[in-house]
């Protein structure tokens, strides 16, 4: 066990009386060990332990790796179960840990701050499962395609764009997540005018997919001579990122490409060589038999074959996602009593002279305006779930 009780002075009664009355109380501890309890059930630790068991007997099987895709979406399967185990041991462990440093400082072995530290941690660790468990969908585990346009405003909104695009590169980077840029288009002054980022890691889709949406930003702005207060728009589409094992029917007599030099920063090809591709897809809706154009442009590399096998995997995501919002309306239609999440409509404020960013969705809010734009969105990322997961489930 990781806690390590240390000996604490002996207090005084009186002491002793005020510290027990601010520590946590005996309802917090029931309250941890409950939820706790409640997660082993939830998640069927067991059941999951031996399903990874006979899952991995799987994997031993001769001639295992003779179908790699098959192989890699096995391994990816045993990996998936095994961080679930691992993660309702953590929970268990600070749990235990929490129990102990409660029942030790009776015997006044250890502080009042030894156990509200433990507590925090075991708390902490309740609430990440217990949010990580509400991501049910199939796409929710997948990585995802993050995509920033700004809006009408010219270089004001352009440069609300890349500090956008900023924050959700820091986001990616606390969180352990590997990104890579597949489309990128500098603004005329400042700024960017778009950008595609791939986000690659657990969960990516499933805890940013509640960022879709019109981001406003209201400050005084730079880039005005009068010193004004003005207000930028920017537009936030994420997508899950489809992989090789989905089914996502792409009709070659739709699909057209055209190549282009590609723009940037320094070397000798820039401009010279047409490694950009632009593809586009006519795009016909099977539910409506509505049509419209899917344009995908992409820049990511040198080599013209990786950008159009970027772009198809692109295409592929979106067809994949319009196939999800079908689920969704349909299920929305069901279930009308619950409150609906409209796509592209504005759902957060950033408000830098006032110190406050708020979600309009969740209410939502915080004043750590600079935490904010350098990736602290994980309070309404957990506020959004919290409120409307579950509703787009089939």
């Amino acid at each position: 066990m990781r806690f390590f009780p240390t000996f604490a002075r002996r207090k005084a009664n009186n002491d002793k009386i005020r510290l027990i009355t601010t520590m946590i109380t005996i309802e917090q501890l029931k309250d941890v060990r409950e939820r706790t309890e409640a997660l082993n059930r939830y998640l069927d630790i067991e059941g999951k332990k031996i399903q990874v068991e006979e899952e991995q007997l799987r994997t031993q099987a001769p001639g295992f790796w003779d179908d790699q895709k098959a192989a890699e979406a096995q391994m990816k399967k045993v990996k998936g179960l095994q961080q679930w185990i691992s993660g309702y041991n953590e929970v268990k462990t600070l749990a235990d840990e929490l129990q102990l440093a409660f029942d030790f400082h009776k015997d006044e072995l250890v502080t009042e701050e030894e156990v509200d530290e433990a507590y925090n941690k075991a708390v902490s660790a309740v609430e990440a499962l217990e949010l990580k468990n509400m991501l049910r969908d199939e796409a929710d585990q997948m990585d995802c395609v993050l995509k920033i346009n700004s809006g009408a405003g010219g270089t004001e909104s352009q440069d609300w764009a890349s500090m956008l695009m900023r924050m959700y590169l820091r986001y990616a980077e606390t969180h352990g997540y590997k990104t890579s840029i597949a489309n990128l288009q500098e603004g005329d002054e400042a700024g960017i005018k778009t950008c595609t980022i791939e986000i690659s890691g657990p969960y990516a889709y499933g805890y940013l997919k509640g960022e879709n949406g019109v981001h406003r930003l209201v400050r005084v702005s730079p880039y005005n001579a009068q010193g004004k207060r003005m207000t930028s728009f920017a537009s936030v589409f994420v997508t899950p990122l489809v992989d090789d094992t989905i089914e996502v029917t792409i009709e070659p007599a739709r699909l057209s490409w055209d190549t282009f030099r590609s723009g940037g920063a320094g070397g000798q090809n820039v401009n010279k060589v047409e490694s950009g591709v632009r593809l586009r897809y006519q795009y016909k809706d099977p539910y409506t038999g509505e049509e419209e154009e899917i344009l995908i442009e992409n820049t990511e590399t040198r080599d013209q074959p990786k950008n159009r096998e970027n772009a198809l995997r692109l295409l592929r995501s979106m067809l994949y996602d319009k196939e999800m919002k079908h689920r969704m309306a349909e299920q929305a239609k069901i279930e009308a009593g619950k409150k609906k999440i409209e796509w592209g409509s504005q759902i957060r404020s950033y408000v830098f002279d006032d110190r406050r960013v708020k979600d309009h969705r969740t209410n939502y809010q915080t004043s750590d305006v600079n935490g904010v734009m350098d990736g602290k969105i994980d309070g309404f990322i957990k506020a959004y779930l919290m409120e409307f997961a579950g509703e787009g489930e089939a």
